[in-house]
């Protein structure tokens, strides 16, 4: 009797503490930036040389990191990832549609972009309006291994956005 009474606080307890998630974005899948390098390319990273200050040009990345690899594994993962937008389809009342989703501010806007396994091109038909672009979001869908490439840089990655918030 008294194991059952002791079983029954428990479970009440653990019920207690059990955290519950305030909506369903905060209990999907968080996907980290660095899941989207293969092994190889996160070593190439690792072993940089240090950057030199010296001369015109902005520092540049190695051609091998460059290529977009990406892992198979991420293909069809359900979640949500922070980054900062990169417009590329608006609608006149400046909706963003359509933006590359990278993981720091100025990407692709300064010289050189990310590597394409660092960007993913975003669609979002609902479309959201930010007031300035240094305001970080969620984006939430399901990761395709798909390549896309226009003027402004080439992603390795794609999500269909079903949702778009800010961070």
């Amino acid at each position: 009797m008294l194991a059952k009474r002791l079983g029954i606080a428990a479970l009440c307890l653990i019920q207690l503490l059990w955290p519950v998630p305030a909506s369903a974005d905060e209990s999907a899948r968080e996907i980290d930036w660095l899941e989207l390098m293969p092994e190889s390319d996160l070593a190439l990273l690792n072993n940089l040389p240090e950057v030199e200050h010296e001369g015109d040009g902005p520092a540049s990345l190695p051609d091998e990191i460059m290529t977009g690899r990406v892992v198979p594994a991420m293909n069809g993962v359900e979640g949500r990832i922070p980054g900062f937008v990169v417009p590329l389809k608006t609608t006149g009342d400046m909706r963003i549609l359509e933006f590359f989703l990278v993981p720091y501010f100025g990407a692709c806007i300064h010289v050189p972009p990310p590597p394409p396994n660092q960007i993913i091109h975003v669609k979002y038909p609902q479309g959201i309006q930010l007031e300035v672009l240094y305001e970080p979001v969620w984006v939430e869908g399901t990761l395709r291994t798909e390549r896309v490439e226009n003027d402004v840089a080439a992603a390795s990655y794609t999500i269909q956005a079903e949702s778009v918030e800010l961070y």
